[in-house]
């Protein structure tokens, strides 16, 4: 991935965060044949002796579980907010404009887990998701006969990162007036994202 060294964020803890707020990642990976094949789906993201652990579930025998079957190398890619960065907001104008986002790549071996682990997984992914003990969605309180037709197709799967890279640009390398200035320009868009992306600069202004 493209990550120079001042796009890079280099506190692990910051890093697990921005994961675990953006949770909807993309699973990639190939067949046998090399074919590739992609799905989005949500992850719970743990930690096992010290090293990230990311579970999730797919359809069963769909394109996606027959090729990670083959080939159970994985890359997960975890998108957060992005925003167009005109360079007329720049001190020096006469430069390319660019584009600002957060991403975190997460490379590793996938297993398939049984039955129980199937089971255990769904406990505990609906009720982080669910933060809500009285919810009537908690695995818990679904009906056993739904549960036994749901397990028949899906299947869950956990992946222990192997390797885990980043780019957060955020303007990092422009002088400070074009800093401030792609700060000032991104809130006054009517955009989430830019919203976003402004509110992350400014926290790291004020951290240095």
């Amino acid at each position: 991935m493209y990550s120079p060294s001042y796009f890079r964020e280099n506190d692990p803890a910051v890093v697990m965060d921005f994961v675990k707020q953006n949770p909807f990642g993309l699973l990639c990976g190939c067949d046998a044949n090399n074919r590739p094949v992609a799905t989005q789906i949500p992850f719970l993201i743990k930690e096992k002796e010290g090293k990230p652990v990311l579970y999730g579930h797919i359809m069963r025998k769909t394109d996606h579980h027959l090729a990670l079957e083959q080939n159970p190398n994985v890359l997960v890619v975890f998108t957060g907010a992005h925003t167009y960065v005109s360079a007329s907001w720049y001190t020096h104008q006469q430069v390319a404009s660019t584009w600002n986002y957060m991403t975190v790549q997460a490379k590793g071996i996938l297993h398939f887990l049984d039955k129980d682990g199937l089971f255990d997984l769904l406990k505990r992914t609906t009720a982080h998701f669910e933060n809500n003990p009285d919810s009537p969605a908690l695995y818990e309180k679904m009906p056993e006969d739904y549960i036994a037709s749901l397990s028949k197709a899906i299947i869950g799967f956990e992946i222990e990162v192997s390797e885990l890279n980043n780019t957060f640009k955020l303007s990092q390398n422009r002088d400070a007036d074009s800093y401030k200035n792609i700060i000032h320009k991104l809130r006054g868009q009517a955009s989430p994202d830019a919203e976003s992306i402004a509110k992350e600069m400014e926290k790291r202004a004020k951290l240095k």
